[in-house]
């Protein structure tokens, strides 16, 4: 077996163990922002520990730039920045619809990411590959089908606020996971694990301190909130350090569109914390928009 795969699938598992704790902060005591703040805040400096930690133990130090610094800090941080976008589109999204469909709204990623990897990276996936991916876009367009009042056209039921959040964070965290891959790349060298670490240090750290600064120019009350809530914040802090390790070690070793379209395993996880945590219930109509995307994932890694 590949090595992205397991790694991959823990990835995955840690992502939604965060999502959980993400939302509880959300419907208890902390803003959207305040949320995604949380979540980079209370991780970049187990990340930057755990770098320095890895290179010296390793003895190889960290990695560096294999030319010019930008080549490497450029599509890291635009990547922080479409994260913090995709990330924030998220937990809005939680007020909207459950908790399974709106991490599944997020899976668009995966079929966004095809074009966004082949135009920035040149990474292509095979027709076979391909078609699993368009089965995954069947179970979105399922899931995206939203209540309108009567008489109005089933085509308006695609505009939703719900659809427009969920898409808008697919095209966002495409666009973050494939910069994120060309920054590994862009390191001249050590393993996968220690340009992911590097990559996951410098990119967490951007990301915190923007949200940080943000929050203090808007909303300076929930800086605190953020502090105040650190119980549920350092579990959700190290899963997210987990999560965010594993896949960009897997994007260092496998192209984003056959990563994230492994990931998706994380669609059943949710379903099952949906259910079985937060007590919600996923209409038949949404249950099926389910059973096509976990289709779709198994027939991709039958492909890859």
């Amino acid at each position: 077996m590949a090595a992205w795969i397991p790694i991959t699938l823990l990835a995955a598992t840690a992502q939604t163990l965060r999502f959980m704790l993400q939302k509880h902060l959300k419907s208890t005591s902390l803003s959207t922002t305040g949320a995604t703040l949380a979540r980079f805040l209370y991780s970049f400096p187990l990340v930057i520990a755990l770098a320095l930690a890895y290179g010296a133990v390793t003895g190889r130090g960290l990695p560096g730039p294999a030319g010019a610094a930008g080549a490497f800090l450029w599509p890291a941080l635009l990547g922080a920045g479409a994260q913090i976008v995709g990330t924030l589109c998220v937990v809005a999204l939680f007020s909207r619809r459950n908790f399974a469909v709106g991490t599944t709204f997020m899976k668009t990623e995966v079929i966004l990411s095809v074009p966004v990897g082949w135009l920035w990276l040149g990474d292509r996936v095979g027709p076979w590959a391909l078609l699993a991916i368009l089965v995954g876009l069947w179970g979105v367009l399922l899931l995206s089908d939203a209540e309108v009042p009567a008489g109005k056209g089933a085509w308006r039921r695609l505009l939703s606020p719900a659809t427009g959040l969920g898409l808008l964070s697919g095209l966002a965290f495409a666009v973050s996971a494939v910069g994120y891959r060309g920054a590994t790349l862009a390191l001249a060298d050590g393993d996968a694990l220690a340009r992911a670490l590097v990559t996951l240090a410098v990119v967490t750290t951007a990301q915190a301190l923007a949200l940080t600064a943000w929050l203090a120019w808007r909303d300076r009350t929930q800086i605190g909130r953020v502090l105040a809530a650190w119980r549920v914040a350092t579990p959700m802090g190290i899963a997210s350090l987990v999560g965010s390790a594993c896949w960009f070690t897997a994007f260092a070793l496998q192209q984003v569109a056959y990563v994230k379209a492994l990931g998706q395993v994380e669609v059943a996880l949710s379903a099952l914390a949906s259910v079985l945590v937060f007590r919600e219930t996923i209409t038949r109509r949404e249950g099926w928009g389910l059973v096509v995307l976990v289709i779709s994932v198994v027939l991709l890694v039958l492909v890859a």
